[in-house]
Parts: C-alpha cells; sequence; structure tokens
C-alpha cells in the first residue's frame, strides 16, 4: 500500500483554511479525507515563513547524510575488527 502524495500547494491551502479561517485541524482533516496528523504536521511545517522552511529542510537533509554516512563508517569499522 503506497503512500497519498499531495503537493505542497495543497497542503499551504489546508493550512490556510485552519490558520486564516479559522476552521479546526479536525474538520479540515474529514473534509479533505486527510489525517489529523497529517494536518498538524502541515499547520507545524507551513506555519513558518518559507525562508524558515528552507533553513529547516537543508538541516534535516544535513543530519539525514550525516546519519548515512555514519552508519556506513561504523559498518566498515565493524568488519576491519
Amino acid at each position: 500500500m503506497s503512500r497519498q502524495r499531495y503537493t505542497e500547494e495543497f497542503k499551504i491551502q489546508a493550512v490556510k483554511q485552519v490558520t486564516e479561517q479559522g476552521h479546526s485541524m479536525t474538520s479540515v482533516a474529514e473534509r479533505l479525507g486527510v489525517s489529523y496528523k497529517s494536518i498538524h504536521d502541515w499547520v507545524k511545517r507551513y506555519s513558518k515563513p518559507a525562508k524558515q522552511r528552507q533553513v529547516d529542510d537543508a538541516q534535516s537533509d544535513e543530519i539525514r547524510r550525516l546519519k548515512a554516512e555514519l552508519k556506513r563508517v561504523t559498518m566498515e569499522r565493524d568488519i576491519l575488527k
């Protein structure tokens, strides 16, 4: 079962319904057919300025890359032991 992918535009519109129009996250989630958790995560992410989101995304990418590299290096070290 593959997860449904939503466009960034769709997510931003959903967040606007919560933040600007005053709808509850539950009602927006039910109306759009997405989970409450998704709406909550989108509100948390897209209520930040675009510049801050880019910085956060860059940091997340760097952390992900460093974790993968650490895993690889740890495996190499364990093989050489």
